[in-house]
C-alpha cells in the first residue's frame, strides 16, 4: 500500500493551490463522523478472523488512528466484548482479543455484513471533498502546450488533437467517430495523459447502515513521485481512510448494460460496489463502440449527461433507499457508426464536441509504418512500403488507417515465424500479410 507521505501529486507545479489536501486524522470517534457501533463491529470482525491482534496492526487494517480505536476498544472492554490479551512497556504496545460474548456477537455481525475492509468515510464528507476537488481541478485547465506534449508522437491529423484538446480544456463531453481502425480508442486513452494532478479517493463510503466501496486498485493508480518526494507537513498526519491517486480512467465497451451503471451488492465482501463511472469521478470515462451496447445509445447518453450536468448521480440500495453520489468526469464516446444513424439531432447537440477520426495522410501513414518497423526490429524497405501504399491500399480502396501498420507487421512476423525465418519487409511478405487480412472481394472492411 502506498504511503501518501512519500509522494507528491503529479500536478503542473511542485506544491501549489492545485494540490489536494488530505483531511486531518480524526482524534476521536466523533471526528470520524461514524457511529460508535459501526467501528465496534469492524474491530470485532477484524479480531474474530485474525485472533489476538496488536493495536497498531488493527489501526493499519481499519485505517483509523490509535486514539479512535482505543476509545472504541475501551467501550468493548467495558461491555465485556473484548479484553487486553497482552501489554508491553509502550502505551501502544498492547494486544486485544475477543471474549466469548465478543466472539458470539462478531459471528452474528459477520453473517449480517461480512465487510472487513478499511473504515468508511461519511457520505457528507465524500460530497464535500468531491466539491472541493472539482473546484480545484477546474483551475488548471488543459492548454495547447499540454496537447502538443501528449500527442507529440501521434500520427493523427493535428486538427484532431486541437479539437479534442479544446474539449478537454472546456471540460465538455466529446464524440469520436470514424471508420474502425482509425485510432479512436488510442486517441481516447491518450486523452487521459492530459489529466494533470491527483485526487483523494475514500476506500469506502457509509450510506446509512450500508457500506459502498469506492476505491478500486485497478482504476485508482498511485501518483507518480515527484523529485525529492516532498509533502507539506500537514499531510503526514492525515486521515488514512483516503487514498491519493492519479486521476482515474475507466474504459467501458460493448459489454456495457444498464445494470452496470447501478450499485452492485457483493455478497462475498458484504458491501456495495460503486458503478465504474462513479469510481471515475474527477477523471475520464471512455465509452467505446457506442451503439453496440445492450442499451440504446440515446438512453446511455441521457444516463450519463444528466448526472454529469448535476455533478451527482442518483443511486439506490437494494431496499429502495436512494441517495446521490458525486459524479464529476470527462465523457468520451467513440463509435464506428455514422453519428446521425446513432443519435438524433437533439442528442448530438448535447455532446459538446464531435471529432472525426479518419484516414491518415500518406506521409503520416508512411512515418507511422517506419516507426512500427523500428519497434518490431524490422528493416524498412522503401520500395516495399511504396508497393503497400500505391498498389495494395490504392488498388483495393482500403484507406490509410492508423491500425494497419501494426496489424500488417504482426502478420508478417507470424508468417516468418511459421517458416522459421526472421521477418523481412518485402513485396512478397506484404502481399501475403495483406491477403490474410481481408475476405476475397472485400473493400473498405470493418
Amino acid at each position: 500500500m502506498l504511503d501518501i507521505a512519500t509522494v507528491l501529486p503529479a500536478t503542473r507545479t511542485d506544491e501549489d493551490e492545485h494540490s489536494p489536501i488530505l483531511p486531518p486524522q480524526p482524534r476521536n470517534v466523533h471526528e470520524t463522523g461514524l457511529e460508535l457501533q459501526l467501528i465496534v463491529e469492524l474491530i470485532a470482525k477484524a479480531i474474530f478472523t485474525a485472533g489476538r491482534t496488536h493495536l497498531p496492526i488493527l489501526a493499519t487494517r481499519l485505517r483509523l488512528s490509535v486514539n479512535v480505536l482505543r476509545e472504541a476498544l475501551d467501550f468493548m472492554v467495558a461491555e465485556q466484548l473484548a479484553e487486553v490479551a497482552w501489554r508491553g512497556d509502550a502505551d501502544i504496545d498492547v494486544q486485544y482479543q475477543l471474549t466469548g460474548m465478543g466472539r458470539q456477537r462478531a459471528g452474528v455481525w459477520l453473517e449480517r455484513a461480512p465487510y472487513m475492509g478499511p473504515a468508511p468515510v461519511t457520505l457528507d464528507a465524500y460530497r464535500a471533498m468531491a466539491a472541493r476537488q472539482a473546484a480545484r481541478l477546474a483551475l488548471g485547465g488543459v492548454m495547447a502546450d499540454d496537447v502538443d506534449a501528449v500527442f507529440a508522437d501521434c500520427s493523427l491529423d493535428p486538427a484532431v488533437h486541437r479539437l479534442a484538446g479544446a474539449a478537454m480544456h472546456a471540460g465538455r463531453s466529446m464524440l469520436l467517430y470514424g471508420p474502425p481502425g482509425g485510432g479512436k480508442s488510442t486517441l481516447a486513452r491518450k486523452l487521459g495523459g492530459l489529466l494533470a494532478g491527483a485526487v483523494l479517493v475514500p476506500h469506502a463510503v457509509a450510506v446509512g447502515q450500508e457500506i459502498v466501496q469506492l476505491y478500486d486498485p485497478a482504476i485508482h493508480q498511485p501518483p507518480t513521485p515527484a523529485p525529492g518526494g516532498r509533502l507539506p507537513p500537514e499531510r503526514r498526519s492525515g486521515d488514512a481512510r483516503w487514498m491519493l491517486c492519479q486521476r482515474p480512467i475507466v474504459h467501458l465497451g460493448a459489454e456495457l448494460d444498464a445494470a452496470m451503471l447501478e450499485l452492485r451488492h457483493d455478497a462475498f465482501s458484504g458491501c456495495y460496489q460503486a458503478p465504474a463511472h462513479c469510481k471515475a469521478s474527477h477523471g475520464l470515462v471512455i465509452v467505446d463502440d457506442l451503439g453496440r451496447q445492450r442499451i440504446a445509445a440515446t438512453a446511455l447518453l441521457n444516463r450519463f449527461i444528466q448526472p454529469l450536468d448535476a455533478g451527482q448521480d442518483q443511486l439506490a440500495l437494494a431496499g429502495g433507499y436512494q441517495f446521490s453520489m458525486p459524479f464529476h468526469a470527462m465523457l468520451v464516446f467513440a463509435t464506428n457508426l455514422p453519428p446521425h444513424q446513432l443519435l438524433d439531432g437533439s442528442a448530438l447537440r448535447r455532446l459538446g464536441y464531435k471529432v472525426h477520426v479518419g484516414a491518415l495522410s500518406e506521409s503520416a501513414y508512411c512515418a507511422l509504418f517506419r516507426k512500427q518497423c523500428r519497434a518490431a526490429n524490422v528493416a524498412v524497405d522503401e520500395a516495399a512500403l511504396r508497393h503497400l501504399v500505391d498498389e495494395l491500399h490504392a488498388g483495393s480502396g482500403q484507406p490509410l488507417l492508423a491500425s494497419f501498420p501494426r496489424e500488417i507487421l504482426a502478420r508478417l512476423a507470424d508468417f516468418a515465424s511459421y517458416a522459421g525465418q526472421p521477418p523481412q519487409l518485402t513485396v512478397v511478405a506484404l502481399e501475403q500479410a495483406w491477403s490474410s487480412m481481408f475476405a476475397a472481394g472485400a473493400s473498405h472492411e470493418a
